[in-house]
């Protein structure tokens, strides 16, 4: 077919599709991929393999499966093991209860729009645990295929107007770019927010209203996202600076979402993870009753790292009864998310208790501390690099000083300088990372974005070959 007869053309198709970007799996894997398959056909490189530290997949970075889990999965998918003695009692009685909740017994049949009654009923009841007795209404919960997928239903709600009444969303700048790209995909209006990078990226309530009184020139802002612990930044917040926001959403009136998937992963001293629905309720009823939430979790991150599984849920606060007829129609739309990753976030949300058989071997074993700590102190090594401490969540997001002759040959070949480095760093080294221009950054600035799950040796010899590689960068472009 030639051009001018096909009926979908780049000047045809949907000018916001053109416009998404999604830095995480851009140009820079597209050629990781490449360079994994000239590897396999014997093609020489000054490296043997492609680490690929640039999305935050933990098994795939040799993160080892929680056998719990897996045991009650397997038990779900082919129930005649439930015959077989090498399962455990209580992964076995899981199994069962899960399958009576579903359709004919089967992890294959489809489940209610919103999710399993019985898991959306552990989920309420694993929420008020974590915040401390804090009442929360399984019909408020809705269970989607990872967070993302609840993330841009909410967003969908939310984008309406034309010209200066169309919908802004604030978003922090650097962010995980699901929001830019769902924004874009939509047609709604950007709102971004800088983060401090010399206050350990910390939310400063003034750049919210400065970013707030900039955009109401030019839209109508109803929402502000918040991702807490960060990505890719790896902040977490105090409990002062969520009560500052959650003032300024009710004083603004602004839907907050907040992006929790990092919760289970704090680690510095002194930090602690405080869910927004928790603060919002102690803060009393003036906000309580108020301010309108939409929290987000999933399987996929903290010691689960099952993000192929695609399990995930939003509690949503104080919505518009309306309104949640109309959201609960809109999911309905998609029948309903994958019923394994339901039967997932169950066992997650249910782990082993103390008087049962796998409570001894289930511990949540995490060495991401350790490995937070080797990273930041091994980059901030390095003449030209500097590096936040990692305080959450599992990436670290180091500046990084380029010099002008560098700059200027990244224009030279249309590229931002950090893609250039990334792309440079990619071919001498087999690293993957993501440059910080995916993310947002100040104008001026760049960054790049690596994920500190490789196992500890191995995460040893990156951080060694970034060092290298930047020392040796430097003297090419002095």
């Amino acid at each position: 077919l030639s051009g001018e007869n096909r009926v979908l053309t780049m000047d045809t198709m949907n000018p916001n599709v053109k416009r998404v970007e999604y830095a995480v799996r851009g140009p820079i894997v597209q050629r990781a991929v490449q360079i994994e398959r000239e590897l396999k056909m014997g093609i020489k490189k000054p490296f043997t393999e492609v680490i690929r530290a640039n999305i935050g997949d933990c098994h795939a970075m040799g993160q080892k499966p929680i056998t719990f889990f897996r045991q009650v999965l397997a038990l779900c998918s082919y129930p005649d093991l439930l015959e077989d003695g090498k399962f455990p009692e209580d992964a076995k009685s899981r199994a069962r209860r899960i399958l009576q909740a579903c359709g004919g017994g089967s992890l294959g049949a489809y489940s209610t729009s919103q999710g399993i009654e019985m898991i959306r009923q552990d989920i309420a009841r694993y929420i008020e645990r974590r915040d401390g007795g804090i009442t929360c209404d399984p019909d408020n919960i809705y269970l989607s295929t990872g967070a993302s997928d609840a993330i841009v239903t909410m967003l969908k709600l939310l984008v309406s107007g034309e010209g200066m009444s169309r919908t802004g969303v604030m978003i922090s700048i650097p962010q995980y770019p699901l929001y830019s790209a769902t924004l874009a995909e939509l047609g709604a209006v950007q709102i971004s927010y800088y983060l401090d990078e010399d206050n350990c990226w910390s939310l400063d309530i003034s750049e919210l209203r400065r970013a707030l009184q900039e955009a109401k020139k030019h839209c109508s802002p109803r929402a502000l996202c918040i991702i807490n612990p960060g990505n890719p930044t790896g902040q977490v917040q105090s409990r002062q600076c969520i009560e500052g926001v959650i003032r300024f959403a009710a004083a603004e009136k602004l839907f907050l979402m907040a992006d929790e998937v990092y919760q289970d992963n704090v680690y510095a001293d002194g930090c602690k993870f405080h869910s927004f629905k928790k603060v919002l309720f102690e803060m009393g009823l003036e906000y309580s009753e108020k301010v309108e939430l939409a929290s987000f979790h999933s399987t996929s991150k903290c010691y689960m790292g099952e993000c192929g599984f695609r399990g995930g849920y939003m509690e949503v606060v104080n919505l518009d009864p309306e309104v949640k007829v109309q959201l609960t129609k809109l999911v309905s739309v998609r029948l309903c998310p994958p019923v394994p990753g339901q039967a997932l976030l169950d066992v997650v949300v249910n782990p082993p208790q103390p008087d049962e058989p796998s409570y001894d071997t289930f511990i949540k074993v995490s060495t991401l501390a350790e490995k937070a700590n080797m990273t930041q102190e091994i980059l901030n090594q390095v003449p030209g690099i500097k590096c936040n401490p990692v305080q959450g969540a599992m990436y670290t997001f180091p500046r990084i000083h380029l010099p002008p002759k560098a700059i200027l040959e990244a224009k030279e070949k249309e590229q931002t300088p950090d893609m250039f480095y990334c792309m440079k760093l990619l071919e001498e080294t087999g690293i993957c990372l993501v440059p910080g221009s995916g993310f947002g950054q100040r104008d001026g600035t760049y960054h790049f974005r690596m994920t500190i799950l490789p196992p500890k040796e191995k995460l040893k010899i990156v951080l060694a070959k970034i060092k290298e590689f930047h020392q040796h960068f430097m003297a090419q472009y002095s």
